[in-house]
C-alpha cells in the first residue's frame, strides 16, 4: 500500500445529505461542435466511450464532438462559479 494512501474509517453515524446541485449538463441531443479545438490524448472508460458512440450515432454526430461539448459546458458552468473563495 502506498504510504500516502489514507485508510477510511467507517462508523454507524447517520449520513448527512449534502447540498443538491442543479443538473446543468446538456442532453446528448444538445451536444454539438464547439469553437477552436486542440488535439489531446485521453484515456476514457470503455463504458463512457460506448455510451457516446451510441448517442452520436442516434443523433447523426461524432462522439468526439459530443464529449468535447460536454467538457466545454462543464468548464463554462464552473468558470461562472467562484469555487475557491478567498
Amino acid at each position: 500500500m502506498n504510504k500516502n494512501t489514507k485508510i477510511s474509517e467507517y462508523t454507524d453515524e447517520p449520513l448527512q445529505m449534502g447540498e443538491r446541485v442543479a443538473d446543468f449538463l446538456p442532453s446528448p441531443q444538445d451536444l454539438a461542435e464547439a469553437g477552436e479545438v486542440i488535439k489531446v490524448t485521453i484515456a476514457l472508460s470503455k463504458n463512457s466511450v460506448d455510451f457516446f458512440k451510441q448517442e452520436a450515432q442516434a443523433h447523426n454526430s461524432s462522439y468526439q464532438k459530443m464529449i468535447r461539448k460536454l467538457l466545454d459546458e462543464y468548464v463554462r458552468k464552473f468558470q461562472q462559479t467562484d469555487l475557491h473563495p478567498s
